[in-house]
């Protein structure tokens, strides 16, 4: 059964589903369970992200760009999406804590878009970032979805409230 939730996975959620835990030969459970979900209209991601793992050439590229259904990555043309990405990038940068450089590679990701694109569609974030108050060389997404009253969890906790579950298939 899954949760009335709807969420948006940040690109890390991907590429460290694929190079850690949920390796596509070993657990495919878990990228049919996207799907699946995407399916059922409570998961999904971005554009921007899309772009992100196309340019890793590999398997998590061609995930994006075959297995995923075309509904998976989500246009962020939106003005809705680009009110709230002003909003949170002139708050970004008129926050002293964080350094120039890490304002400028905020405002290049697909982060801010992210974020907005969460908080116009009232969605979950799902990112494996945590939260970092203290943060002045990076901007972290949760430290932002704090500021813009978004909710974020990592890919754990969204399988939990999404309650999947992986069975272990017999061996022939």
């Amino acid at each position: 059964m899954s949760s009335t939730k709807k969420y948006l996975l940040d690109a890390n959620v991907f590429i460290q589903a694929k190079n850690q835990y949920y390796a596509f030969t070993i657990f495919p459970g878990f990228w049919k369970s996207l799907i699946v979900e995407n399916g059922r209209k409570s998961v999904f991601s971005i554009d921007r992200v899309s772009a992100e793992l196309d340019k890793g050439s590999d398997e998590l590229a061609d995930w994006a760009n075959d297995a995923a259904p075309e509904t998976f990555f989500k246009k962020t043309d939106d003005k809705a999406v680009f009110d709230w990405l002003t909003k949170i990038l002139n708050w970004v940068q008129s926050e002293p804590q964080y350094t120039p450089e890490a304002k400028g590679l905020f405002a290049a990701g697909a982060d801010p878009w992210l974020i907005a694109y969460a908080k116009a569609n009232g969605l979950v974030l799902v990112t494996l970032e945590e939260p970092i108050p203290q943060a002045k060389r990076r901007v972290p997404i949760p430290n932002v979805c704090l500021e813009f009253d978004v909710k974020c969890v990592n890919t754990f906790e969204m399988l939990t409230e999404q309650q999947t579950h992986f069975v272990l298939a017999k061996r022939k």
